[in-house]
């Protein structure tokens, strides 16, 4: 530890003379001292709340403006002023979901003061596209628009959330699932978890049930896209497991792995705020990291939150759909679009049926296909809930701030300097009291309707387990005999599963163990794989013999210089289909798969699929099997959303894959994983680490804006200065802005 704190303060001295900008702004109240470190993070240092947020709004404009006037345009169906017709279906989409409640209690459901966060948050955005005059930053050049004003409504869109809830899609692709295989064959390989019988809810007709119903939606994740749920790992060890006595915490959200990156790392202090970490870069404060007091971090937690309405239309009157007996007319909201190129706006209908928002409507077959979901409450814009959780500062406080806690839900782990540690998950979880939401419903009868939400004090939740650490990773989180079904669909545990191992098998953990154990590549699933292999006793060739020997002598370590490797991430991926049929195959989880391989080999299977494996390597790596190396297979490129390639970075060859705990995700090319890692040192703010892929700036003529890539690459991590001490050391950027007279 001592060798760290040398290194740290060597690294410290050997930042250059910092550079001093100061800048007169309209809207200030008093001075504000910005630092920038060498890694690119602004400390920003106010008297007032209302500076602090308004300095941290202008600095997001500063160094990511096109990322955040495309999230706002995305986020308030504005997309199309912009792009042109082509994002017209985006727009409706983003204004269909839109909240149309009380605002009032919608900006009190997350804070007491998030209204007035917000609003200065947005008016250093503002100020900073003032301070433009009318000069467009390069991106916005070459997209040949302007930037837009913001309100602090726009901090308050519903479109991320709706893209993070994985349940409504997941019904519709039951539905075909069942239609395709039948109900049988879908509760053995595609069950639900926990496990449940699956009914089909009486009056639904599985054939009204079609992809296209989703059309729209899937728009949303399309070319320009919004963070997704991408999966994540957290887990937090207390005093007992640690070298300084005192908690550890680390954290990794995987989303996709994109320039400029999707989270934005920042200092904020001022009054009754002393925080720092990750958030969205268009919203105020901060998502994960912590204060003086507590850490925090999160990963998502598989909670329904959303269920599709079969409405009946009228056939003589498709304004009118049928409820409860009788014939109610469709709330229709009417609206424009502006459109770039066009002379005339874009004129659109909103409609709605008692339950939400209709996506799709199918007039052959008198049906409309509505949403209800948990964004129609107050409170659910997404990570906007974390104003309350970065100001607790116990356990008490940060249960309190997690019951605001909606949308996304979030498992959420806890540790303060006092020694604790917990885990409580936070999501507006509705009550379904006779069904399950595993399918699609008729929304005509009634029948099936809401029953309220789960109380928050119903959630689970851990404090000072005996186990003394605590790990999540979207899997089950359900704790046994837990009363409450909150969801069905959950990630695999192998992430879990090899995080829990580590933790089992370490004692008196540093910061520097918390890094390997971030970037591990070690796979659970290949371990599994090479005891089937161990029961093939008759491969049909030398080669294939000569294969399962080189895996059966792997460490089941997808690192970068592995052939094994990459001969078990192709065979893996062709067995499906050998194992279950293409058609079955391609539905099937590794976890089923196994599972099927281990109760009954099959050696027809293992056989067929590793042949094409072997065809599909000689492809891509050619015909010198050393030159098959993990690292040359599989890579990331990281992608600008105007796709120009001057402005994306890559290829990087990476390591891993989809069940790693450095997360990689499926196929040869990574699209998410860990854009942002943090380790948390209870003991000494000042030694916690972290790295933000690729940079912290989007700004393309920025040395921040993919700086972080080497490091990232090779799972270095970059010290996380707390203390005004630490922070003057690292300082390479000295800001002041003041009020303009």
């Amino acid at each position: 530890m001592r060798a760290r704190r040398v290194i740290l303060s060597l690294i410290w001295l050997a930042v250059p003379s910092c550079a001093e900008e100061r800048i007169a702004v309209e809207g200030l109240r008093a001075p504000v001292e910005i630092l920038r470190d060498r890694w690119g993070v602004p400390h920003i240092y106010a008297t007032t709340s209302d500076d602090l947020f308004f300095a941290q709004g202008y600095m997001a404009a500063r160094d990511r403006l096109f990322q955040i006037d495309l999230w706002r345009r995305v986020g308030t169906g504005k997309l199309a002023e912009a792009l042109g017709p082509g994002a017209i279906p985006r727009d409706r989409m983003a204004r269909l979901v839109s909240f149309r409640g009380d605002w009032d209690a919608e900006w009190r459901s997350y804070a007491p003061d998030a209204r007035e966060i917000a609003t200065a948050f947005t008016r250093g955005i503002n100020a900073y596209i003032r301070s433009l005059g009318g000069k467009r930053p390069v991106e916005f050049r070459m997209a040949g628009y302007d930037p837009g004003l913001w309100t602090p409504e726009d901090c308050a869109a519903r479109i991320a959330g709706l893209v993070m809830i994985r349940n409504l899609a997941r019904e519709v692709e039951r539905a075909g699932d069942i239609k395709k295989f039948g109900i049988e064959t879908v509760e053995k390989f595609l069950p639900p978890d926990p496990f449940v019988k699956i009914e089909i809810p009486r009056g639904l007709a599985l054939d009204d049930i079609t992809p296209e119903i989703l059309g729209g939606y899937r728009r949303v994740t399309g070319d320009v896209r919004f963070p997704a749920d991408q999966g994540s790992n957290n887990w937090v060890v207390d005093g007992s497991l640690t070298r300084t006595g005192k908690p550890l915490l680390a954290s990794d959200p995987h989303r996709p792995l994109l320039i400029p990156s999707l989270r934005k790392t920042v200092h904020l202090v001022g009054p009754g705020w002393n925080v720092i970490g990750a958030g969205e870069p268009a919203l105020p404060g901060i998502a994960l990291g912590h204060n003086q007091h507590i850490g925090f971090g999160f990963t998502i937690v598989g909670i329904d939150q959303a269920d599709l309405y079969v409405e009946k239309l009228n056939p003589a009157n498709a304004g009118e759909y049928f409820y409860r007996g009788a014939w109610r007319k469709v709330e229709t909201l009417r609206q424009t679009l502006a459109v770039k190129g066009r002379g005339v706006p874009e004129n659109i209908e909103l409609r709605y049926t008692v339950h939400g928002p209709i996506l799709h409507e199918d007039r052959a077959r008198h049906r409309a296909y509505a949403l209800r979901w948990v964004g129609a409450e107050p409170g659910t814009a997404g990570y906007l809930p974390a104003l309350s959780v970065a100001r607790a500062t116990n356990w008490r406080e940060f249960q309190q701030a997690m019951a605001r806690y909606k949308v996304p839900s979030e498992n959420m782990v806890y540790a303060d300097t006092a020694g604790n540690i917990g885990w409580q998950p936070g999501g507006l979880t509705p009550v379904r009291q006779n069904w399950t939401g595993l399918l699609p419903v008729p929304g005509d009868t009634g029948e099936y309707e809401w029953n309220g939400f789960l109380p928050f004090e119903e959630m689970p939740r851990a404090f000072n387990p005996p186990s003394h650490f605590i790990a999540t990773a979207n899997h089950n989180i359900l704790p046994p005999g837990y009363k409450h079904r909150l969801g069905y669909e959950w990630a695999l545990p192998f992430r879990f599963e090899r995080v829990r191992e580590m933790l089992r098998a370490g004692a008196k953990f540093t910061v520097a163990d918390f890094e390997r154990m971030q970037q591990d590549v070690v796979s659970l699933p290949a371990r599994r794989f090479q005891a089937i292999l161990r029961q093939w006793r008759q491969p049909s060739s030398g080669t294939q013999e000569a294969m399962v020997k080189r895996l059966l002598a792997w460490d089941a370590a997808l690192s970068l210089e592995s052939v094994p490797a990459s001969i078990y991430a192709h065979w893996i991926a062709r067995l499906p289909a050998a194992v279950f049929g293409a058609g079955l195959g391609a539905r099937t989880n590794l976890e089923m798969l196994l599972k099927t391989l281990e109760s009954k080999p099959n050696p027809r299977a293992l056989a067929e699929s590793l042949d094409l494996a072997l065809k599909d390597l000689a492809k891509s790596g050619g015909p010198d099997i050393e030159n098959w190396k993990w690292g040359r297979m599989h890579g990331l490129s990281l992608r600008h959303p105007l796709g120009v390639k001057a402005l994306g970075r890559g290829p990087i060859p990476r390591p891993g894959d989809a069940n790693t705990v450095n997360a990689a995700g499926g196929g040869m090319n990574q699209t998410s994983g860990a854009s942002y890692r943090q380790i948390l040192d209870l003991a000494d703010w000042d030694r916690s680490v972290m790295t933000n892929l690729p940079g912290e700036s989007g700004d393309p003529a920025s040395p921040h804006y993919s700086d972080l890539i080497a490091d990232w690459a090779a799972g270095r991590y970059h010290p996380m200065p707390f203390t005004r001490r630490a922070v003057e050391a690292a300082t390479v950027e000295r800001i002041r802005l003041v009020a303009r007279p």
